[in-house]
């Protein structure tokens, strides 16, 4: 690799930086910028449908300040604009934010298209740094210093002719990572004197890591170098704007947070230029699980997935934090065990806390269910098997049980070379023990009582040429006299190791689950599974799966 072409990023010397030891406690100013720098990185940009579903999106989430336009930049990000104020679609306690590059022609539409608006923030940058100042600008200092002052000027004037409108003005020093940290203070400070804020009326600094350049702690450096150093500190909100080129944003915007920002811009999922924004919601999870209200309203996961999907015409992918299909769904066997087992003490525990190992977070508190907690390829155990069973249809499988069927899943999944869903793992768990497809099926029983004290029982079974065949037997109980049926009538030998059984369900729709361990004439262990809403007939049920699974096993070793 051509490392000679690349130097290190220089730190910044802050030899007593604080922000290590710092606790987030709130959540930060939530600014979304899906409308405007999301938009723009779009390989087809939303139309106005798809921009008015983002943006009442955002409104009910909860954002109370949304960057919805470059209005100069297109006559459709100007009626967009116009739509909204003239609509009545931006509720009276939500700002909306608009971009402008420090251009006087473009300054000026920017305050046509905000006109009779109730709250703006009128966003207005250039860019700083070292590289666009020589290659892009070929300005030194103090020119690029005099665009920023220039365009300060013209937004207060201009704002003063629309008293009906509460402007709230925002500067970036755009490429703020990529700028000398005296001179992006420099040039802020020079701004600010022309705004002339106060802690009544703050001005808005964002410092945007246009590019993402060095670690996360190098960015949190910057950020408190800069706010013990800009003066009148109470009159200024810090604002941060991440990109993720080095996949590191979210954690750059948490740690900036530490070192003293106010407010974060980004969008949902993360979507913008290059390898994108920093992830709103996966920050104020982030918080969310730290027990921090994150102050956005994300009880349900999918629909603002949903969402943002149709807006972008992008997928979010199955790993992404929090809303990915697959992220709350653990294939291994041992994370599927202790997940399983976690839930269970969970229900038990009555605490308010959320504790299940593998699960930072319950999944019903964003709107997705257990169902696809855990799924079941070649790497799952028993445990994970066991939870599907139990998740999606009620049985709780005696642990040998969980052991065969195990074993049977998983040859399957060997054989097909891919995994089985709760759907076709119940299908599996039917034809191996709930007589689906089965040689013989019971269809009716009756016992009477004999002289002896003991019962005789009469069953009719459907073969599977559709005759009934009817066997008899004698014991001392319905399932007793069961067995001497089958191995009279049968000639199979096997004796009744072990029963359980349970209710599935309540009230009159409750059905009997009744499993069997049966041992056959050389000491095999089989398994048998029996349901019906009648206790009785499950249980007969469940010895005639498992000795069908003994002859069936004899009939293959010939």
């Amino acid at each position: 690799m051509p490392i000679s072409k690349y130097q290190a990023y220089a730190p910044v010397p802050l030899p007593d930086r604080r922000w290590p030891s710092q606790v987030l406690t709130k959540a930060p100013i939530w600014c979304s910028v899906d409308l405007r720098d999301g938009n723009q990185a779009l390989v087809e940009p939303m139309g106005v449908e798809r921009k008015n579903r983002m943006f009442n999106l955002l409104v009910k989430m909860g954002f109370k300040e949304i960057e919805v336009a470059f209005p100069a930049a297109s006559q459709t990000d100007f009626d967009f604009v116009r739509s909204i104020i003239e609509d009545g679609a931006v509720p009276d306690d939500v700002a909306i934010q608009v971009l402008t590059q420090c251009r006087p022609e473009l300054i000026e539409r920017t305050f046509e298209a905000v006109r009779g608006a109730r709250n703006v923030i009128l966003h207005f940058y250039n860019s700083t740094s070292t590289l666009q100042r020589e290659v892009v600008f070929r300005s030194d200092r103090a020119g690029i210093r005099k665009i920023a002052t220039d365009a300060a000027q013209m937004v207060r004037d201009l704002a003063a002719t629309a008293p009906e409108t509460n402007f709230v003005f925002q500067y970036s020093p755009e490429s703020f990572t990529g700028t000398e940290l005296d001179y992006a203070l420099e040039i802020c400070e020079a701004v600010k004197a022309v705004i002339r804020p106060t802690p009544q009326k703050k001005l808005i600094l964002n410092l945007p890591a246009t590019v993402e350049m060095a670690t996360p702690n190098v960015h949190a450096d910057q950020f408190e170098w800069f706010g013990r150093h800009i003066s009148d500190r109470d009159s200024v909100l810090l604002s941060v704007h991440p990109h993720n080129d080095r996949g590191t944003a979210v954690a750059a915007a948490e740690l900036a947070l530490m070192a003293g920002a106010d407010r974060v811009e980004g969008t949902l999922f993360g979507n913008g230029e290059r390898t994108g924004n920093v992830d709103i919601v996966t920050m104020a999870l982030n918080l969310f699980t730290q027990g921090i209200d994150p102050e956005l309203d994300l009880h349900d996961i999918n629909e603002i997935r949903n969402v943002a999907e149709y807006c972008t015409q992008l997928p979010i992918h199955e790993r992404h934090p929090y809303v990915g299909d697959l992220v709350y769904t653990a294939f291994s066997g041992s994370h599927q065990d202790a997940i399983k087992k976690g839930f269970e003490a969970q229900k038990t525990r009555n605490a308010p806390l959320f504790q299940v190992p593998y699960l930072p977070i319950d999944p019903k508190d964003v709107g997705r269910d257990y169902e696809a907690v855990i799924r079941i390829n070649s790497q799952s155990g028993k445990g994970g098997i066991a939870y599907i069973l139990q998740a999606d249809h009620g049985l709780s499988l005696p642990r040998p049980l969980q052991i065969e069927f195990s074993r049977i899943a998983q040859e399957q999944m060997d054989e097909d070379g891919k995994e089985l869903t709760s759907a076709s793992l119940w299908s599996l768990f039917g034809r191996t023990y709930l007589l689906t497809g089965a040689p013989l099926e019971l269809v009716a029983h009756k016992t009477y009582p004999t002289s002896e004290g003991t019962r005789t029982l009469t069953a009719d079974l459907k073969q599977r040429d559709g005759t009934i065949r009817t066997i008899e037997g004698l014991g001392n109980g319905p399932v007793d006299a069961f067995v001497d049926a089958l191995k009279r009538s049968y000639g199979v030998e096997f004796s009744l190791v072990d029963y359980h059984e349970h209710a599935v369900g309540r009230g009159a729709n409750a059905t009997a689950a009744c499993y069997v361990q049966l041992e056959d004439a050389q000491g095999r262990t089989v398994h048998g599974v029996g349901m019906d809403p009648n206790i009785v007939m499950a249980s007969l049920k469940a010895v005639l799966s498992g000795v069908q699974r003994i002859m069936a096993e004899a009939g293959s070793r010939g």
